[in-house]
């Protein structure tokens, strides 16, 4: 039976397509999924940009990564995906970035890898940004937006996407 999926899993893609317009470098994405990583890999693809993405459940990174049941392979010389235990603890992201989405799980270490990225990164996306008690509790990112000069939020969605950077203002963005 198939699994359904949501629109819900989609919208930050306004803000990661913002982003990803107004830069030129390399990309992270942690976390794949079925909205981000096909967008980014023909991005990154198209435009010779690197793109790694990294994910720690190796049944979902299969999808992508290709198997004897899936002929679908995301994987080329512009675009690497890699399995990872820990994302904030990888020695893979330690590097600079134009452009990275955080979209991984377990929820609450979002919050861990950002801090790692605040001055790695100019444009952090992270999803599910909504400023509401419950997304306050399970993600806990009012404790990383003080980390940041710059934040603006894709609110044109029911789940929002935000946008933070400790180097270019955010203010063009859309």
């Amino acid at each position: 039976m198939a699994k359904p999926y949501s629109g819900n899993y989609a919208t930050h893609l306004g803000a990661l397509i913002a982003c990803v317009n107004k830069s030129e470098g390399d990309i992270l994405e942690l976390g794949v999924g079925l909205f981000s990583t096909p967008y980014l890999h023909y991005v990154a693809t198209g435009s010779k940009r690197n793109l790694l993405s990294l994910e720690n459940d190796k049944g979902w990174l299969r999808h992508f990564k290709g198997s004897e049941f899936m002929h679908f392979l995301y994987e080329n010389e512009y675009h690497k995906l890699e399995l990872v235990e820990n994302y904030e603890n990888s020695s893979l992201i330690n590097k600079q970035w134009d452009v990275v989405l955080v979209d991984q799980t377990p929820d609450l270490s979002r919050k861990e890898t950002v801090k790692k990225l605040a001055h790695l990164a100019k444009y952090i996306i992270i999803h599910d940004a909504n400023d509401d008690s419950q997304h306050r509790r399970t993600y806990q990112y009012n404790e990383i937006y003080p980390l940041f000069m710059y934040k603006r939020v894709w609110d044109k969605d029911d789940r929002h996407a935000a946008v933070i950077s400790n180097f270019v203002p955010l203010d063009d963005l859309w």
